[in-house]
């Protein structure tokens, strides 16, 4: 295992409220393990996820990203470019079923240097509470 620095932007657009973007800058830890990257980091009180982990995995032109928290957030999201992933969005109030649609994933990550970048596009619909575009770019330094 490899001690990383990331540097995460996200960027959230909304159809009937104001965009949103955050950004920050957080250590991980890197392993390789068949052919796929493991990125794992705590998340940080801007990601509003403070007390989850994230772990990430990339493989090919796919991205799986599972967070777990002690607070009763918990999430499991697959992108893969072209595909729609269903899936159970746990928090502190109950669960809610989300659903994400990915328009692109762009994976520059090296798995033998233990850097590059990850971003990915897509659209994310929360029980149709919620309806957003987002990008998630991940840069691994």
């Amino acid at each position: 295992m490899k001690d990383i620095t990331l540097k995460i932007t996200g960027r959230q657009k909304y159809k009937d409220r104001e965009d949103e973007q955050m950004e920050f800058i957080t250590d991980g830890r890197l392993y390789v393990r068949n052919d796929a990257a493991y990125i794992m980091y705590d998340e940080s009180e801007l990601s509003g996820m403070e007390g989850c982990t994230t772990t990430i995995r990339l493989k090919d032109r796919s991205v799986r990203m599972k967070r777990i928290g002690d607070n009763g957030f918990g999430a499991e999201l697959y992108f893969e470019e072209g595909k729609r992933f269903n899936s159970i969005y746990a928090t502190p109030y109950g669960p809610m079923g989300i659903e994400v649609l990915t328009d692109q994933v762009k994976n520059d990550f090296d798995m033998e240097k233990g850097k590059g970048s990850i971003a990915v596009q897509y659209q994310i619909s929360m029980e149709g509470i919620a309806e957003s575009c987002n990008t998630i770019t991940i840069n691994v330094m």
